[in-house]
This record gives structure tokens, sequence and C-alpha cells, in this order.
């Protein structure tokens, strides 16, 4: 699996290095071409998504024979089942990757949307208007969707997409993005609007992480933590990530029991290797009694294997006793660790200490944990009595994500259509200057 793990690519010139030549024809590409989406009118932008949607649909098959290659590939690397899942084509998911298209051109565009106004003393009329950020690198692995959704929200914002998918998705990402070219095609907008890199090479990231002659704006990794540790060390632009998803589930003694197993199930088990996946379930110490043997129980009929402490450990026989290591560990698989707290507080000061800042839930019926949790766990996404997998751009109605980011600058949470602006003021005079 491609985990693009090798160090930055050496500072070679571009007249001897045919990957830094290529990757700096990418990025003039993408700036010549974010020049042009960013005065594009919404229908034009809207019919290209239409029209790749449209390609998807017609293609089905050549998509899954794409798909065929890589699974094969995956299959004889040995590649994790959690993996193989994240690069596994259906009609089903193919139909979806079609329908968060249609989704991503139904949502309004922000560009030119007046954030705020208002008027000075000195006349002066300002308003804060979004804009787009110019050009996006993404740098993605396994999910073969990611083409689409990237591709799509850059559109749709305004932007220019650099794409560089991994090598164990190659044929199926490489096979969406001309789906994506034949829309840009019908719509007259250049092809360079959503660029994929060609080759597999690993000294291609390398040379995105410089910025490619100042051409790229914003980096996104979505992939393995190696990759995203990778990118956040070297890249010499702004970065939208998140470095782990250790996700947590928080019952309270106040919980509905019932509601608690469904929601625990789901979170764990429901999809165990996306990041919106719940990692460690935290139970109220004064719900053991009721609540606990029923949620761990459900959870080992489920197929999960559990690791606990030494509370939980007295439930069944097939329980693992939790290490240290197991709390920051993201499992990405049917394990989870369970550890009886203290209360909400107790709760929330295991979040602080090992939590990703990623997303974090609370199942309980009483108001007062409820609102404690909601304002003190700073965590990009926090919920209250739903599934940790609802961490989705598409279930938060922005159509589709590039991604989750975790930090606290620009972007954080799901990375939809307004995190993918940035904004610039307009000021209206009526021939007013400052005086002396």
């Amino acid at each position: 699996m491609d985990q693009a793990t090798s160090g930055a690519a050496p500072e070679h010139s571009s007249e001897h290095n045919p990957i830094a030549t290529l990757m700096l024809e990418l990025g003039h590409n993408a700036r010549d071409a974010a020049n042009v989406l960013a005065t594009a009118p919404t229908e034009k932008k809207n019919h290209a998504l239409l029209v790749a949607a449209q390609t998807i649909r017609a293609n089905v098959n050549w998509l899954l024979t794409a798909n065929a290659k890589d699974l094969e590939a995956a299959h004889k690397s040995g590649m994790a089942a959690s993996f193989v899942d994240r690069l596994t084509l259906d009609a089903d998911r193919i139909e979806a990757i079609a329908a968060g298209i249609d989704a991503i051109a139904a949502l309004p565009d922000p560009i030119g949307d007046v954030i705020a106004e208002w008027r000075m003393p000195s006349g002066l009329e300002i308003s804060r208007t979004r804009t787009p950020l110019g050009v996006i690198a993404i740098i993605y692995e396994s999910r073969p969707n990611v083409t689409a959704d990237a591709g799509a929200l850059c559109l749709k914002a305004g932007n220019a997409a650099i794409l560089r998918g991994g090598s164990d998705s190659f044929h199926s990402s490489h096979a969406i993005h001309q789906c994506l070219l034949a829309g840009l095609e019908k719509a007259g907008l250049p092809k360079a609007c959503i660029q994929m890199v060609s080759t597999t090479d690993r000294a291609a990231v390398g040379e995105m992480l410089k910025g490619l002659g100042g051409n790229v704006d914003v980096i996104v990794p979505r992939g393995g933590k190696s990759l995203v540790a990778r990118v956040q060390s070297e890249a010499r632009v702004p970065v939208f990530a998140h470095l782990e998803g250790i996700c947590h589930t928080y019952i309270d003694a106040s919980a509905n029991a019932d509601m608690a197993i469904r929601i625990a199930i789901n979170a764990k088990m429901r999809r165990t290797g996306i990041c919106g996946a719940t990692e460690t379930l935290l139970m109220d110490r004064n719900g053991t009694k009721t609540l606990l043997a029923p949620v761990v129980k459900a959870l080992l009929e489920a197929g999960c294997e559990v690791r606990g402490d030494e509370t939980v450990g007295l439930i069944d026989k097939r329980i693992i006793p939790t290490k240290l290591v197991d709390w920051s560990t993201e499992y990405l698989d049917a394990i989870i660790s369970i550890k009886c707290v203290d209360g909400v507080e107790g709760a929330i000061n295991h979040i602080r200490k090992y939590g990703s800042n990623h997303t974090d839930a609370i199942v309980a019926e009483d108001p007062v944990p409820v609102a404690t949790f909601l304002n003190e766990v700073d965590s990009a996404i926090v919920m209250h009595n739903t599934s940790t997998q609802f961490a989705d751009g598409g279930e938060f109605g922005m159509g589709a994500e590039i991604g989750i980011a975790t930090g606290r600058m620009h972007a954080r949470g799901p990375i939809g259509l307004e995190q993918l602006t940035s904004f610039k003021y307009v000021v209206r005079s009526n021939g007013q200057i400052r005086p002396e």
C-alpha cells in the first residue's frame, strides 16, 4: 500500500528531474485554470458536475473493471481488510459517488457571497466577500471516491485541484477522473481545473509538498497516519488535516439502555475503517450495574474484540485486559477499548488526555452532563445521542467532504464548500480621502 512515507524529494533542478518538471507543469496549469474558475458562472460549474455524475452512471461496468485491477493487486499484496473495504467499489458505491456530485451541484455557490457588510462614519461601505482559495492539492490513499468528492468540491468552490491518489487505487481513481474531465469538457472549462498526477512515483508527493513553484495554496492529506504526519511535517504551504481519529463515545448513567446499545454498535461496527469510528467507549461508573453488561455483550455478539479495564473484564471471559497504549490507538478494525470513568468529568479528562480532537459523543438523557460535555470537550465535532460515524460532510448537508480537519485555524471539522473558500474586503466610497 502506498503510504507515501519516504523522505522529501531532494532539491534538484527540474531541468534534470523529470518528476519535478511534470509536477511544476501541473502547478502552472492549475494556476491558470484557477484564474478562469475564480469568475466562472455557477451554471457552468454545475453543468460540469452534472455531466460528470451522468458519465459515472453511464460507465459503471468500466469503473468496476478498473476497480477490479486495484482489488486484485491489493489482495496479492496482503492489504488489511479495512483498507480493502475502503478501496472496493460496487454498483451502490458508484451510485453514491454520482449522487454526491449531484448534491454538490445542488448546493448554493459560495463564491461572491457577502459574509458581512457595514458602513463607517467616514462614508466607506465595507463588505467581506467569499473568494476561492486558489489551487488545492489533495494527497490520498485507498479511497477512489475521494477523487470525485475532492474534484467536485474544489470545482464548485472555484478552486483548481491537483489530485494525487495512492498507487493502490490508481486504476479506479483515474477512471473516475476521466468522468470528471468529461464534465469539464462539456461545460467549456479547462481540463486543468481538475488534474490527476499520472505517476505513482513517491517523489511526486515531495514536489507537491514544496508547493509546485508557489502555485499550491493549500494541501489536504487524506490517508494513514504516516502520510498525514509527513505532510504536516514537510509541507511548505498550509495544511488542512487530522492526524488520527481517536473518537470516543461516553455513556452516561442517565442513558437509555436500548439507545446506548444501538449507538455503541453503530459507532464501532458500521464501518470500522473510517476515521469517525469510535475507538474507545467510556462508561459512567454509576451506570455499570444496568448499562455496562448489555453494551459489552452486544459488542461481543456483533463480532467486536473488546479490551477493557478491570471492571469491564468481569463481564465476560473473552474480554482482553487493556494496556496503556490502547487508549491512544486508532484501531481501524473491529476492536474497541472500554473504560469505566467517574461521570462526565472523568470522561472529559480522559478525552483531553488521549483524544485526537476529531469526534466525541455523549449518550445521556440528563441535560446537565450533556451541557457539560458539549461545552467542555474541545473537539472539531461533539455529538449527543448519536453515532460518531455521522462525522461526515455528506451527513452534515455539505454534499461531500475532502476530509476532516482538527486544527483551529480556518477549517475545522468536515471540509466542505465554505471551508474551501477565503474572503476579501470590498470597500466602496464616493470620493472620500483619509484626513491628515
